[in-house]
């Protein structure tokens, strides 16, 4: 057997493992990464840990400090208080609000993943505080983020626009942003229906005390705020400025550093940072090639943008959207039409755009890691995890579905 299909098997049983057991599939990706990289494709374990997510563990973890001594020193419920005034007391509300937070401010310039990392925390707190599911909370962020990503103001837009630019696709910002935009309004308008939101609208009004913040509270109010402006306004790193952020917290008295680092979500740390080891060396095998070349045997003019849009869902499900997706196959958009033998490449670059974006929920992919390391005290990690990850793979299809239908008709809008 091949390194390459041995571990594309092992992704996949990695994948098995977290839909049928709990054990933590971080450690089993470690493991059979070690396994299949030293002794059947005869790395060093030195390249195989070159896999490990340097920038995606600060992030997590640094974010995740932030907000773990915000919440055990009182200011997340605080906060989660008043916001919830916004929705009236219908808990019905919060979800769409959700959304709409998030999709606006990743359309500014931040991005999804900025977007996510700033929102969710709060919004995973809220939604638990007014009986919104989980994994309602977390599609909502995550989708409402993902429709703003591919704004031309945002990194991924850009890099989406750059590389369209390289295979001859320049100029079609709008269309680029809107497609994405309409996939995932479509995408959270069915979540919101399947997972919840009309069940909370038969739901009695809730109320919300009102306490006064504390002094404590009021500095960690005055850093978060000061961290997300430096966040938005200055470019500042994510993970690392929530470091800082924490650290001041720590130094000034508003939070305790050991019950902070505690009440981090250790597990999911591990969980998506030892999966991101094995994706590493799938590519480095030439599994995901070769996944990607057996898809692409299947595809026929008529069916060439679902094709696409299915092949780049399932590799961004595990995968990097903007790092590796869009890299690779945006710039060869015109080789593989031709190839295929027909079909329009502005809609097949509209395919991999909204493919390899709608599955972003997926708990393997960043935004649904800051998701899952923004549950709150009480909920089920495990349980979010496998929901995320079948929402995550069921977009594989569901964006193929919508960009077979849907690509060609905004292409020539």
């Amino acid at each position: 057997m091949s390194a390459a299909l041995a571990s594309l098997i092992a992704l996949l049983v990695a994948i098995v493992l977290s839909i049928v057991s709990r054990i933590n599939i971080g450690l089993v990706a470690i493991g059979l990464a070690w396994l299949i990289g030293v002794y059947l494709a005869g790395m060093k374990p030195e390249a195989i840990a070159k896999g490990f997510p340097a920038p995606l563990f600060l992030t997590l973890a640094g974010v995740t400090l932030l907000f773990a001594a915000a919440e055990t020193n009182g200011t997340l419920e605080r906060i989660a208080h008043r916001a919830v005034d916004l929705a009236r007391g219908r808990a019905a509300l919060l979800p769409i609000l959700f959304f709409v937070i998030a999709c606006t401010v990743s359309t500014v310039g931040p991005g999804a993943i900025s977007s996510v990392a700033l929102i969710a925390p709060l919004a995973m707190v809220i939604g638990h505080r007014a009986g919104v599911p989980a994994f309602l909370s977390a599609l909502m962020v995550a989708n409402g983020a993902n429709a703003g990503n591919l704004s031309p103001l945002s990194t991924v837009g850009i890099i989406a626009n750059a590389k369209m630019a390289e295979a001859g696709l320049g100029g079609h910002e709008g269309k680029v942003w809107f497609a994405n935009l309409v996939a995932h309004i479509f995408v959270s308008i069915a979540g919101y229906l399947l997972f919840g939101g009309l069940k909370l609208r038969g739901a009695a009004r809730f109320t919300i005390e009102k306490s006064p913040f504390t002094v404590q509270q009021r500095l960690t109010l005055a850093v978060l705020f000061a961290w997300i402006a430096g966040v938005l306004l200055l470019k500042l790193n994510v993970g690392m400025s929530a470091v800082v952020a924490a650290l001041i917290l720590i130094v000034g008295g508003a939070a305790d550093e050991t019950t902070s680092i505690k009440r981090m979500p250790w597990a999911v740390i591990i969980m998506v940072c030892g999966v991101s080891v094995l994706i590493g060396l799938l590519e480095a095998t030439g599994g995901m090639e070769l996944f990607t070349t057996l898809l692409a045997k299947l595809a026929t003019p008529k069916t060439i943008n679902g094709t696409i849009a299915l092949a780049t869902g399932a590799i961004s499900t595990y995968s990097s959207t903007s790092g590796v997706v869009l890299p690779a196959f945006l710039p060869a958009v015109p080789s593989f039409v031709a190839k295929v033998g027909g079909g329009d490449p502005l809609a097949v670059a509209l395919s991999i755009n909204v493919g390899a974006s709608v599955v972003d929920v997926s708990p393997l992919s960043t935004l649904g890691a800051l998701c899952l390391a923004a549950l709150p005290a009480g909920e089920d990690s495990p349980r979010l995890f496998r929901q995320l990850l079948m929402w995550g793979l069921s977009m594989v299809v569901v964006g193929a579905v919508i960009c077979q239908l849907l690509a060609g008709v905004l292409s020539r809008a």
